[in-house]
């Protein structure tokens, strides 16, 4: 059974915690990882645990719940509120990625220039792979320059199957 942790603090700044609620579910792509402050999710990851008892938490119920209908092909867009924790490139890079339309997709070079970028191919890709907000942040949308599927932190057959969703 896997391991609940009631709202453990995380330290945001040297004046002020901010109390985390944690939970497990289910997806088809295997079990994720959720984790919200009181107001926005700050992680969805895949992971090995178990689910366990839910912690109570309105943030992590409506990700949960959204998640369930973007798996059952009733939902094209999140509205769960996302807090993105790093730096200044990273955040440009991940608030471009959930700005890609439902069932598109671009390359990482593509994604570069949307952000003002166009030599950092790299470096996007390195930052698309640091993503904490899985599906909700659509990093699977995001492809090599020929098209082909390329790096996923939660696995690239789990991307193929992400992409197939269309």
């Amino acid at each position: 059974m896997a391991r609940l942790r009631r709202h453990a603090p995380l330290e945001l700044s040297r004046e002020r915690l901010v109390m985390l609620a944690r939970r497990t579910v289910v997806t088809p792509l295997g079990p994720m990882r959720l984790v919200a402050t009181p107001v926005a999710l700050v992680e969805a990851t895949f992971t090995q645990d178990a689910p366990g008892a839910a912690e109570p938490s309105g943030v992590l119920d409506q990700a949960e719940r959204e998640l369930r209908s973007y798996f059952g092909g009733e939902l094209r867009r999140f509205s769960t509120p996302l807090s993105f924790a790093g730096t200044d490139f990273q955040r440009a890079v991940w608030t471009a990625l959930t700005r890609i339309p439902f069932g598109g997709r671009i390359s990482y070079g593509t994604l570069a220039e949307r952000i003002g970028s166009p030599r950092a191919v790299r470096a996007v890709g390195t930052a698309n792979g640091k993503n904490r907000l899985a599906i909700f942040v659509p990093c699977h949308r995001v492809v090599a320059s020929n098209g082909a599927l390329a790096g996923y932190a939660g696995g690239v057959e789990k991307k193929r199957r992400v992409r197939s969703r269309r």
